[in-house]
């Protein structure tokens, strides 16, 4: 796949893009001659991939703002993008073979490519295989531990949960281990009562945070009970 990627289009494009696929950008301009060169080289080899590294091509002479992120002091320079961070970069023609080895050390081992099928079927037993392969791996643990509240496994959900970086989504899972699937309508509740506690009573300050996490930002009740958490406590 190859995209033409301009200042505007660059954080779509390429940043954002490279967090479910490997980018190669090519830095090149019209009056390059080396560029026009390398350019056909490079498209050839990413077609081959079939989709598993897209081309970025980005005439710098029209786009000054991602020349001067790449700090571009000369052309052709490419750079490979995984999860938004440069990877691996040249500069200068290359030939085939050359560029072949650089697109080849971006594409997924056999593992990781048998992990990324596991984690897309989704099922149980699908997602422990792929956590057997890679123990460590964000997207199957949080599905897996999404599953394992929804069936009441709640205890080893906040296990797993416990292998990987806190972020929004675990937070949000392990709120739900924790709390369970509660109406609406009884959280103005439940808070009420839990607000005369959680001072000295750590699981009901857990429980009161939890329900504010299932709640979510846009309640416009998080934030005054959140205001009421913090009166409290301090």
């Amino acid at each position: 796949m190859v995209i033409d990627v301009t200042d505007a289009t660059f954080q779509t494009e390429v940043i954002e893009r490279s967090a479910t696929v490997p980018v190669v950008v090519d830095l090149w301009a019209e009056w390059c001659g080396p560029c026009k060169t390398l350019g056909p080289i490079i498209e050839k080899v990413v077609a081959e991939t079939n989709g598993k590294v897209v081309l970025a091509k980005i005439d710098v002479d029209a786009n000054p703002a991602v020349a001067q992120a790449f700090r571009v002091q000369s052309i052709p320079m490419v750079v490979a993008l995984k999860d938004g961070q440069p990877v691996d970069a040249f500069m200068g023609a290359q030939g085939e073979t050359e560029v072949r080895a650089f697109v080849e050390r971006l594409l997924p081992s056999e593992q990781e490519s048998q992990v990324a099928d596991l984690i897309a079927a989704g099922d149980e037993g699908s997602l422990r295989i792929a956590l057997q392969l890679d123990p460590s791996n964000v997207d199957a643990t949080v599905a897996l531990a999404e599953l394992l509240v929804i069936k009441g496994d709640n205890d080893e959900a906040l296990s797993l949960l416990e292998r990987i970086p806190e972020s929004d989504v675990t937070r949000r899972i392990a709120a739900k281990a924790r709390v369970g699937v509660t109406p609406d309508d009884e959280h103005d509740e439940t808070l009420t009562a839990l607000l005369d506690r959680v001072k000295d009573d750590d699981e009901a300050r857990q429980q009161f945070v939890d329900i504010l996490e299932l709640m979510g930002p846009d309640d416009p009740r998080t934030a005054t009970y959140r205001k009421l958490l913090t009166s409290r406590l301090f």
